[in-house]
């Protein structure tokens, strides 16, 4: 076996592909344009950086559709969530990272195994022959994507992408905040007081939403549409959509007390989730925002607790490229046109670090049963991962296709039990356990 695989781009879905592949002896290069092309969004030139949240989401594996995707990612020896394991930081019932210790991390694992190598260049074209994956996700270069588009004949789909902003531990005012999980969950206390809350009265959250309508914002280019992820949504988009949203959203106040005035309900809730292992940077949680820089300093600091907040990085927006992949790709994420081209990853119209990863999972190991000559059998549809692929390559309704997260819709039902959401704890756990058995019985075949 002499034939290589490429990888383009090295975030989740390509470093994932690359180590599934190298682990089963095929040669792999790496190749990322990162440092020596920069994007908006990302801050290093490290493999696997988290350039979003820190938080890779719930890590039930028998009542979450995510969880479920961790589970059969560690059945697979899945880079990505071994060294998120190794990096784990409290954050209740969610798995959350230390965000430069996991990427350095992830780029040190696939720099010491003996057939990996990486090439820090910029790829521009489709290669017409070669094993290939493209994983360059939702900042896919400009140069790149032009030949996407020539090749696919198909006009390129976009979305905005909203980062949200970290501030400092130091600034925050722990007089009116206090630390505590909703609803005390998690096994520890460090669990059970994972999470950062800022409370609001109701007069401070009317004054806040107005604040936030009225502030300056991230302006589109012609042509550009503000076509946006629901999972992802700017805090603006969603107070535009009514003001009591963001309360039972992002800011709901259930399932948490506040110990400086225990008897006092809060109206509304920040929240804030540890960012790093020292505990010194905490991200807004579902504070994405197209606000300018600016108008973003002045509307956070109205938030209780945040009254003198430092910033380490404040939020963002940026252009999401993904494929319409129902009607490109085949049931193995190649390419139809050029079938020694598979793509993974969120360009593939996945949304989410979990979900990108479990892409690159497939694709890796895909490839590289094609490179060895092995048959495969399809990946079971029945398993967190089949659910996602069947979804992007075919299952999915190409007109209206959009980015998925996982979750259980996307699932065949189980016969014989209860639906509504009386019967959802049984029924999802019925999933998963069925997923589990599918997915253990394909990795048989490796």
């Amino acid at each position: 076996m002499t034939q290589e695989l490429h990888i383009v781009g090295g975030g989740m879905a390509g470093s994932e592909a690359a180590w599934q592949a190298a682990h089963m002896g095929v040669n792999v290069v790496i190749h990322e344009m990162r440092p020596k092309v920069e994007t908006f969004a990302h801050q290093t030139g490290n493999l696997g950086e988290m350039v979003c949240s820190n938080s890779f989401r719930s890590d039930d594996d028998e009542q979450n559709a995510v969880g479920l995707l961790h589970w059969e990612m560690r059945a697979a020896n899945g880079l990505i969530m071994t060294t998120a394991d190794e990096h784990r930081l409290p954050a209740g019932g969610a798995l959350a990272v230390d965000r430069d210790p996991f990427a350095e991390t992830v780029t040190a694992k696939l720099k010491a195994l003996p057939n990996v190598r990486i090439s820090y260049e910029e790829v521009t074209d489709l290669p017409a022959d070669g094993q290939w994956i493209f994983a360059t996700g939702p900042l896919t270069s400009p140069a790149l994507g032009e030949a996407i588009q020539r090749e696919t004949g198909a006009e390129r789909l976009a979305f905005f992408d909203a980062i949200a902003p970290i501030v400092y531990a130091d600034s925050i005012d722990m007089s009116q905040a206090w630390m505590q999980s909703r609803y005390d969950k998690g096994e520890t206390e460090e669990e059970r007081t994972a999470y950062l809350n800022c409370p609001m009265t109701k007069d401070q959250y009317e004054a806040f939403i107005d604040a936030l309508l009225a502030a300056d914002k991230t302006e589109f280019h012609e042509g550009e549409t503000a076509g946006y992820f629901d999972g992802c949504l700017p805090i603006e988009v969603m107070a535009e959509r009514g003001r009591e949203t963001l309360r039972h959203g992002p800011m709901k106040p259930v399932g948490l007390t506040n110990p400086h005035k225990p008897d006092e309900k809060a109206w509304a809730v920040v929240q804030l989730r540890r960012d790093n292992a020292l505990g010194t940077l905490f991200n807004i949680v579902g504070f994405q925002t197209k606000m300018k820089y600016g108008a973003q300093a002045d509307v956070f600091r109205m938030i209780p607790g945040l009254e003198n907040a430092s910033f380490a990085r404040l939020g963002g927006i940026h252009r999401n490229t993904f494929l319409n992949s129902p009607t490109l790709l085949d049931h193995e994420m190649r390419l139809r046109s050029k079938p020694n081209i598979r793509f993974a990853g969120q360009v593939t119209g996945v949304e989410g670090y979990v979900e990108s990863a479990a892409m690159g999972l497939l694709a890796g190991r895909l490839a590289a049963a094609e490179i060895l000559g092995k048959e495969l059998p399809h990946v079971p549809q029945d398993s967190a991962m089949g659910a996602l692929i069947h979804h992007i390559t075919g299952g999915a309704e190409a007109k209206t296709f959009q980015p998925m997260n996982v979750n259980f819709g996307l699932f065949r039902p189980v016969d014989g039990l209860k639906g509504g959401r009386r019967g959802r704890k049984d029924r999802y756990k019925a999933y998963t356990d069925r997923a589990k058995a599918a997915w253990q019985d394909w990795l048989q075949n490796f």
